[in-house]
């Protein structure tokens, strides 16, 4: 799993092995909490933002539709989907991106734009998923999209993998772990239909 350049790498281990002195194998694994397919807490963007801890289940957790959005630039404009959220569910997930290597880091990737978010917002979104490491983009110093996730009280999942994915209507199952100082928390996210 890739992660963001100079975020702490994904690294894991044996801290005990099964043999002769030892009944059991316990394994330890260290990351980002922003590597692979994570949720974002508001702590990631703003100094007074809830913790991955505090964040409510609900969000996570129902009705979700998929939207094909990939397109040529930077970042995903709202008339890109607008046509694809009449009667939308409050959970809406983007594809931006053909498949990703996601042990490669994605130089240049596909982000939101802000006005995006606003008219996910506006339609009753509670939750947005990407499948890229970012609602902004990789040299965004603004965090536009994050921000005008704040504003709406949107919950965001990134890096999730879309590529096999049919756009259609599904259940979203992806909680966020409580951690209780977090500013994300890895999550697996499965849809069902």
């Amino acid at each position: 799993m890739a992660g963001f350049p100079g975020d702490a790498a994904y690294a894991e281990g044996w801290t005990f092995r099964l043999g002769p002195d030892c009944p059991v194998n316990v394994s330890r694994v260290s990351f980002s909490v922003h590597c692979g397919t994570h949720a974002d807490a508001p702590l990631h963007y703003d100094a007074q933002g809830a913790a991955a801890a505090a964040l409510p289940l609900e969000p996570y957790i129902g009705p979700c539709r998929v939207i094909d959005a990939r397109g040529a630039g930077p970042v995903c404009e709202p008339a890109q989907i607008a046509a694809a959220l009449t009667d939308a569910p409050p959970r809406i997930l983007l594809r931006l991106m053909d498949r990703l290597d996601p042990k490669v880091w994605p130089t240049g990737f596909r982000a939101l734009a802000p006005e995006t978010v606003d008219l996910l917002a506006s339609k009753g979104v509670r939750l947005v998923g990407i499948d890229t490491p970012s609602v902004d983009p990789e040299t965004s110093k603004t965090l536009a999209a994050h921000h005008a996730c704040r504003a709406a009280d949107m919950r965001i999942l990134e890096n999730l993998v879309l590529s096999y994915v049919e756009p259609g209507d599904y259940e979203l199952i992806a909680l966020p772990l409580k951690f209780e100082n977090l500013d994300a928390s890895p999550v697996r996210a499965v849809l069902r239909r």
